[in-house]
This record gives C-alpha cells, structure tokens and sequence, in this order.
C-alpha cells in the first residue's frame, strides 16, 4: 500500500522527512498580522489616569508624618499635636506627597500661650508645587499656623479658625484651604495633560469611551476578528496541502 508518511512518523533509516516549507512560509503572515494587532491594542489602550488632586491630611507621630485614619472633621487631637495638609496630585493614600517641613510644636506655637479649658495644635498647611496647581493658579508658599481652640475642637473647627475661608464639596470633602484652590475638588487628572470640563464623551450608544474616542473593547475586538480570520484560512490552505 502506497500513500504519504506521516509527517510524525520516521522513515526506516532514521533521518526524518522535512516538514513542508509551506507551513513557514504561511507562519509568516500570521506572525506580521499578530504583530500588527498587538501594536493597534497599545496604541488604543487609554492612557492611565495619574491621579486625583486633592488635599491629603496627616499626623506628625514619632517625628513622622502618617496618613490620617480619619478625616478632620472627625478628629479630635490633644493639645500639643502637630497635623499637616498638603495639597497635590497622588493615586491614593499609598503615593501621597506629605507636607513638607519638619516644624514641632515647640516651634509653632512658641509665641501662643496655654489656656486654661483650651487647647493648642500645630497645623502645617503645605500648597504643593506649581505642577500640582490647577491651570491658571500658583500655589502660596508653605506656612505653619498655631491654633488655639476649645478642648474638644475637632481639627477642621481648628483649621476654620485660623486657614478661611475653607471650601467643602457636597460629601464634605475638603476643596480648598485659605481659599486655595479657588476651583476645583478631588478632580482625577490625566497622566498626560489636565481635562477640561465638559470634554467627557457622551454618545449614549457604547460606541465611545469617557473621552469621545473609539472605544479600547471594539477596536480590540475588531482586531481578533481579523485574527482569527486569517488563522482559519492559514489552516485551510493547510489542509488541502
């Protein structure tokens, strides 16, 4: 019986027979057409956000700044704390500037006298720098302000009393501190250049994502439907090979 040997099986004397050149030579366009969809995906993808720009708010422990558990409006230090609030871009509490400065209390408060039936805290209000500033505004320069308050003040009632005007969102969320900045709160920023209001696309079909462009699933899509296509009739031609 005569017929084709097998391309797995071995001829009696040992050497075995090549595998036809026409399965490279169709690898080949395979190959040029993966290439060319995983460049289209990382073109596509959306450009990761850098972050939110907002006020973080910090405890000075054991000479260092800590992230607070717990928002100013809910926190009641003892007299003689130093607190901080520093004003940037971060992703979340993990990268968060902290305020800069190493000023104690001893030092803040040195020309503020103790009060019976009140309290005194050490408040570090740090604006940032000029790329964290929202377009169109310059951070003020970095200040220490003692403030001195009834016993049982919480540091935002601290903060009014010495940092107005204060601006807070909806959510109670802290926008702004001695009136910096004069618009804006807790806006995401793009890793890229700042969004303007207003520029979100709206297309209401699916068909776009958040920035009026063609969306990263279709194009994605699209593309594996190419892929696939293109496998199949590589896999064809084999087939009648």
């Amino acid at each position: 019986m005569t017929g084709r040997v097998p391309e797995s099986a071995a001829p009696a004397d040992g050497r075995r027979t090549p595998a036809p050149r026409r399965a490279t030579a169709l690898a080949a366009p395979v190959a040029a057409v993966l290439t060319a969809v995983l460049a289209v995906l990382l073109a596509a993808a959306p450009a990761g956000a850098a972050g939110y720009r907002y006020w973080s708010f910090w405890e000075r422990e054991d000479n260092a700044w800590r992230y607070a558990s717990q928002g100013p409006s809910l926190t009641r230090p003892a007299d003689g704390s130093v607190q901080g609030f520093r004003f940037s871009v971060s992703e979340d509490s993990k990268d968060a500037a902290k305020p800069r400065g190493e000023a104690g209390f001893g030092t803040v408060c040195a020309d503020t006298p103790a009060e019976k039936g009140r309290k005194r805290l050490a408040l570090v209000l740090d604006f940032g720098t000029p790329a964290d500033a929202p377009g169109g505004e310059s951070p003020p320069r970095p200040r220490t302000v003692c403030a001195r308050v009834p016993a049982d003040a919480t540091t935002a009632e601290a903060l009014a009393a010495v940092a107005r005007p204060l601006r807070y969102d909806s959510k109670a969320l802290l926008c702004a501190i001695a009136g910096y900045p004069k618009s804006g709160c807790g806006e995401q920023v793009s890793g890229e250049a700042e969004r303007e209001p207003g520029t979100r696309g709206e297309t209401g079909d699916g068909s776009g994502d958040e920035d009026g462009g063609p969306s990263f699933g279709l194009i994605g899509g699209g593309a594996l439907v190419v892929l696939v296509a293109v496998a199949a009739g590589v896999q064809a031609k084999r087939r009648r090979g």
